[in-house]
């Protein structure tokens, strides 16, 4: 009857936790301008497998509800680098660190996969793949260059940014800023909400707090020269 009993439990377990990683609403798939998370007092450095180019490049996919809470840190398979041995040399050009001191990004994949992944209902190598293929599919450094936005330094509209990245992606995305170092506005990350298959781009039930209004800078990022020192830590995401 014991036995019985322990193995009831187990199950119970087991369907729970998959329910509970499951629990979610829409994706979040977000990408950063690198000349934004440099341009700050914080600095960057660049990860060990190189500089990144001039292109947005993807923080992360973040499973979340419509009420705009998230779950996070669902349990499960511990990060494990060797799966992804077929896609590294896409996340070391797509999906690097940034973060001080520079790394071969493997923290920063562990940090996604075990605070956002565990939750998305995806094994380990299909979440990493299905944000690659999403950043793929979209090219929203391209879509924005197509309607005059360019990083020059230059003062831009968001509902501007907004429109062309919709030309892109089918549906508007939330814009998220920050503050360079000398306090201005600067456009950072790109918010693009897409169903729970982690493929299908739909409109966004609720946009990131503290979403951008008015004009933002688009900074100039030049990948040999954005540095800082190795005393910064590792930045969390939301």
């Amino acid at each position: 009857m014991a036995s019985k009993l322990l193995i009831a439990f187990l199950l119970g377990a087991i369907s729970m936790t998959v329910v509970s990683a499951q629990n979610f609403d829409f994706f979040y798939f977000v990408q950063q301008w690198p000349g934004s998370y440099c341009d700050t007092d914080s600095g960057c450095c660049f990860p060990l497998s190189g500089s990144p180019g001039a292109q947005f490049g993807i923080h992360g996919l973040w499973p979340n509800y419509n009420d705009g809470g998230y779950p996070s840190d669902c349990g499960g398979d511990s990060f494990d680098p060797n799966v992804l041995s077929d896609v590294l040399t896409d996340l070391n050009r797509e999906w690097g660190s940034l973060a001080c001191p520079s790394s071969d990004s493997e923290s920063f994949w562990s940090h996604e996969w075990t605070k956002h992944g565990t939750c998305s209902g995806f094994s380990q190598h299909d979440y990493f793949k299905a944000a690659l293929n999403l950043y793929n599919q979209y090219d929203l450094t391209g879509g924005l260059a197509a309607a005059g936005i360019n990083p020059d330094g230059s003062q831009y509209k968001v509902e501007d940014i907004r429109n062309a990245l919709k030309s892109v992606l089918g549906q508007l995305p939330g814009i998220q800023c920050n503050k360079d170092q000398s306090g201005n506005r600067q456009l950072y990350q790109v918010y693009v909400c897409v169903a729970t298959d982690g493929q299908t781009v739909i409109q966004c039930p609720v946009f990131p707090k503290n979403e951008c209004k008015g004009s933002v800078e688009f900074p100039v990022y030049q990948s040999n020269s954005a540095a800082s020192s190795d005393a910064n830590v590792l930045r969390s995401d939301l």
